[in-house]
């Protein structure tokens, strides 16, 4: 899969190991580098378990239209697919086998 990210800043703090440490400490650093491994080696969204220890799933609320993966409780790496367009099932939900694409948009404590 392909991966993005929202920011230069964020993709030097999440790519680079020494800068992921500094910023994120070294336990979360493991996990963010993990997710992002298993992200690219996806070949599409489908690909990333739905159950714990990743649990990829959809966001609600004000995060609606974003998903997240777990990684050092209460973190969560956020992104949002980043196909164009966004491919949908026929309902209208999110087509994850088609996801080919994501955004990474924050790392964050989402509770």
């Amino acid at each position: 899969m392909n991966i993005y990210f929202k920011t230069k800043k964020l993709q030097k703090a999440c790519s680079k190991t020494k800068e992921t440490i500094k910023k994120y400490g070294p336990k979360k650093a493991v996990k963010i580098q993990q997710r992002l491994m298993e992200l690219k080696a996806a070949t599409c969204l489908e690909d990333i378990s739905k159950v714990p220890p990743s649990r990829c799933h959809l966001l609600s609320g004000n995060r609606k239209g974003q998903l997240s993966v777990d990684f050092d409780h209460p973190y969560r790496q956020l992104f949002i697919p980043a196909d164009d367009p966004v491919p949908v099932t026929e309902a209208g939900g999110l087509d994850w086998a088609m996801v080919k694409e994501i955004e990474i948009i924050d790392i964050v404590d989402t509770h």
